[in-house]
């Protein structure tokens, strides 16, 4: 199933969490799970947010929403580094990339494109990006995105210090390509 869809049947939501329709059916009767029923008819739909907060409150394993290709938000002023990393990451990497060039558009864009992972300049002239890292960090819809730092001022320790603030990973710049891309997969992977 791809993540671009916002909304998903009850058939969707059974293969994602694994269990019969029937069960699904049961689940959004109950109010468990939020979702609508379309109008004139009998059929559910399920927000995607919705399914994300039901499966964080019963443990249910995120493995079935991770199918599709990865999608990644870049953030950051410098066009140079932008125009690089969005067509190697397209086209090496096959990531859906997004870009963006301000703090404030990022969260825009973040909650239309949901991303997997944003790549976030530290250093942007509008907003500081550890107040972006925290806004998101915040937005319960955006809580599966994986925030990594890309910095040319930072020290080791400064780095390290980004960790416990929230990122899930920094790069230092100038960075090669092979270490962004490292970085996504680390910030991807699902440890079982």
């Amino acid at each position: 199933m791809s993540r671009e869809k916002d909304v998903l049947t009850t058939g969707e939501v059974a293969r994602i969490c694994n269990v019969a329709p029937r069960t699904v059916s049961k689940w959004f009767d109950s109010g468990q799970l939020r979702g609508y029923r379309i109008p004139g008819s009998k059929d559910r739909r399920i927000p995607l947010n919705a399914l994300i907060r039901f499966m964080k409150q019963h443990n249910i394993p995120m493995d079935g929403l991770q199918s599709g290709r990865t999608r990644v938000l870049i953030v950051d002023d410098e066009p140079e580094v932008v125009d690089a990393l969005e067509k190697v990451l397209a086209e090496q990497a096959n990531y859906e990339v997004h870009v963006t060039r301000t703090g404030f558009s990022a969260g825009v864009e973040c909650e239309k494109f949901r991303p997997h992972v944003l790549l976030l300049d530290i250093h942007l002239t509008d907003v500081d990006g550890i107040e972006v890292c925290h806004n998101l960090c915040e937005n319960p819809d955006l809580q599966m995105t994986k925030v990594i730092a890309m910095s040319g001022k930072l020290t080791d320790g400064q780095a390290h210090q980004l960790l416990q603030k929230g990122f899930d990973g920094y790069l230092k710049k100038p960075f090669h390509i092979r270490q962004v891309i490292e970085a996504i997969e680390d910030a991807t992977a699902v440890v079982y």
